[in-house]
């Protein structure tokens, strides 16, 4: 996706939730956000994907009025001054209800930690111990005297850049 792409989505979304928020006075439009525009490379068509917040009857009630909403918001977006307005698709975006349904998941495993599943530990509880990095430079210590040797031209490398810097510290 090219930079200039990723302007234009952005864009429209901004439009697109202002235009939302503030000209589509339909009741059935509930809480709604718009969370991201994709537009095809050729900008004729674009994905506006948006949540919304309501039970089941109220987010089928709140798309189909998104949906019959959506040609009067292209025409609302004609003032953008683009060369060519999108045909809009209009999809919802159930990542905040999935998201929802995890912390619900989340709690209840925290609330029943000991019948018939297995017991949630801390992740510190079995975190092995890592040995510390050392250095290429470094006199080689009695943990990383097993590994294989580097490669002579990786170690030729180090030094190189560590003189290059030492170089420029100095002034030269």
């Amino acid at each position: 996706m090219s930079e200039r792409s990723r302007r234009v989505d952005h864009l429209l979304q901004e439009e697109i939730s202002a235009i939302v928020q503030r000209e589509v006075h339909d009741p059935r439009v509930g809480f709604v956000t718009i969370t991201s525009v994709e537009t095809t490379p050729d900008l004729r068509h674009a994905t506006v994907w948006a949540s919304i917040i309501g039970d089941e009857a109220e987010r089928k009630a709140t798309m189909a009025a998104l949906g019959r909403a959506m040609p009067f918001v292209r025409h609302q977006l004609g003032g953008l001054h683009l060369k060519r307005i999108p045909e809009l698709h209009l999809r919802e975006d159930d990542s905040a209800q999935r998201g929802t349904r995890v912390m619900q998941l989340l709690d209840q495993l925290e609330a029943e930690p000991g019948e018939g599943s297995a017991s949630i530990t801390s992740p510190e509880d079995e975190t092995p111990e890592l040995p510390t990095p050392t250095s290429l430079n470094d006199p080689v210590s009695e943990s990383v005297a097993d590994d294989p040797p580097l490669p002579a031209g990786y170690r030729r490398r180090v030094d190189r850049v560590a003189i290059r810097r030492s170089r420029k510290r100095r002034g030269r």
